[in-house]
């Protein structure tokens, strides 16, 4: 049975949102990732393991070693949830920033 993980579950942890912005500028292997970590090797596996099975990685093999990748349309899948909550507290401030600077010039 292959359980699908929530994607949102998975980024929730810090170890794991930093794993994804070490892979966002090339691909590495475990043990290259591992090395950024004051973790066992095996705890940054189960990391990976998660982060691959919501797809937000993919595992490329180049002889004895695999390297992982951010998977980029699933982000742009993530950032597409997420842009219209953005948009709607983008607009709250603005406004709240307006209101703020009418009472400014009002005393």
């Amino acid at each position: 049975m292959n359980l699908r993980r929530d994607v949102f579950q998975a980024i929730a942890d810090p170890t794991r949102r930093a794993i994804l912005l070490l892979l966002a500028s090339q691909a590495m292997t475990a043990g290259a990732i591992a090395a950024n970590f004051d973790t066992a090797r095996p705890t940054v596996s189960k990391h990976l393991q998660i982060l691959t099975e919501c797809e937000l990685l993919q595992q490329q093999q180049n002889g004895r070693e695999i390297y992982y990748h951010l998977n980029v349309l699933k982000m742009k899948e993530v950032d597409d949830f997420i842009e219209p909550f953005r948009q709607m507290w983008d607009d709250r401030f603005n406004k709240l920033e307006a209101i703020m600077k009418n009472y400014k010039t009002e005393k």
